[in-house]
């Protein structure tokens, strides 16, 4: 496998997003000292774009094998049984990140149907909440190329 393995879309959205907080940011920041006054909506738009920034980036940290594990027992086990524990590790991802798809998506949803707005620019609240389902289902599909590709050789399993 050359170089690492891709996850562009999720590598696009989160240097977008980091782009983005940047520039409000300065901009609150110079509108604040030269008039005393800031933008409404940049703490609003930060914090969704903070969120959207953390989950592109678990995604392709999924997809890059660098998210946090203890391998000292996986390295001990024989082939086998790491290959058990490997999907044993997998099922348990997909189990966790299926339950957030499934209720941020359920929640998006209602927001959608009831027609909340947010407190602070009064956007329909959907648009904030319907990134938690997408990018939590990109992770899911990350995890399960990461665990193909340990199964297989393909990635460190040290990492």
């Amino acid at each position: 496998m050359k170089g690492f393995p891709d996850a562009r879309p999720e590598r696009w959205l989160g240097a977008l997003s980091l782009i983005i907080i940047s520039l409000i940011s300065l901009g609150n920041v110079v509108t604040r000292y030269l008039t005393g006054g800031s933008f409404s909506f940049t703490e609003e738009f930060s914090v969704f774009l903070l969120v959207v920034l953390t989950f592109a980036g678990a995604s392709v940290a999924l997809r890059r094998n660098r998210h946090i594990r203890i391998g000292f027992l996986e390295r001990a086990l024989p082939g086998r049984w790491r290959s058990a524990l490997i999907l044993f590790q997998a099922l348990c991802g997909v189990t966790v990140l299926g339950l957030i798809t499934w209720y941020g998506g359920k929640l998006a949803w209602q927001e959608y149907q009831w027609e909340s707005l947010s407190p602070g620019l009064g956007l329909p609240q959907w648009w904030y909440l319907v990134w938690l389902p997408i990018l939590s289902f990109a992770m899911v599909w990350r995890l399960v190329q990461q665990t193909r590709d340990r199964l297989n050789g393909g990635l460190d399993n040290d990492a």
